[in-house]
């Protein structure tokens, strides 16, 4: 480990093998950190927090504070973060509240540029790519690969669907299904994500279902339900298909459209 002479890092803390600590930055006596993983200078990590291994958190990042909701009593609550995270200047990332599981939770190989803002109880999964001063308010939920440009704010209890883009200086209040494209404020579906789909080597037939879905759902004459039940029957079992059908059901705020 290589800890600078001006971090305080409390006896109680859990450093693995590899751990740098930059300068005046203040580990908290609850936190473990994984192997490798660098944290910069000024950063302060607080709380019940784990943090995975071959993460880098750069200078100014406050992680692990109490969530900012009126309701939390000082209860034990927890910030879990997977592995090979980049977080970048002045994120701040928040600990959970006792409602549902009492964790925020980040996956892994997640992109968390400047100035953003992830709050309590948020879950987010793999390869996300949150863009400058991007915030989160309270219980968002982030599918895998799901972009989400700079300035956007996305309202508490949203879920951001997996291989969606959203664009920057957006205000997000509904659902954003998977593999589609959102901007503006409030955000607006401009079809799917076909330059993110093709990137990612999605084949020919799912996308081709995903439009038919996308179609059927959002530019038929059909109510929701029937178009929901159409767009299921014509799925031909795309695992894609059948996960953007069931998130729209699902969806308790409603989806963007």
């Amino acid at each position: 480990m290589k800890i600078h002479s001006t971090a305080i890092v409390d006896q109680g803390a859990q450093l693995e093998q590899g751990v740098e600590i930059g300068a005046y930055s203040i580990i908290g006596p609850d936190v473990k950190i994984g192997k490798n993983t660098i944290i910069g200078p000024h950063v302060v990590l607080e709380g019940h927090t784990v943090i995975g291994e071959g993460c880098h958190i750069l200078q100014f990042c406050s992680i692990g504070a109490p969530p900012q909701d009126l309701k939390y009593k000082g209860e034990k609550t927890f910030l879990i973060i997977g592995d090979f995270n980049s977080i970048r200047e002045f994120v701040t990332i928040h600990r959970a509240t006792t409602e549902g599981d009492s964790t925020t939770f980040i996956g892994s190989n997640n992109i968390v540029m400047s100035y953003c803002h992830i709050a309590h109880n948020c879950k987010l999964g793999d390869h996300v790519v949150m863009a400058n001063n991007a915030t989160l308010a309270g219980h968002v939920r982030v599918e895998d690969y799901a972009v989400i440009g700079g300035l956007t704010g996305i309202h508490q209890n949203t879920n951001i669907g997996a291989h969606c883009i959203i664009g920057g200086a957006s205000a997000v209040v509904k659902d954003v299904p998977p593999y589609t494209m959102a901007a503006g404020n409030h955000a607006k579906l401009f079809g799917l994500n076909l330059i993110g789909l093709k990137r990612r080597n999605f084949s020919a037939e799912t996308i081709k279902g995903l439009k038919k879905a996308y179609h059927t759902i959002f530019r038929s004459q059909l109510l929701l339900e029937d178009a929901l039940k159409k767009a299921q029957q014509e799925a031909e079992n795309i695992p894609e298909v059948l996960h953007f059908v069931e998130f729209i059901r699902l969806s308790k705020r409603g989806t963007c459209r």
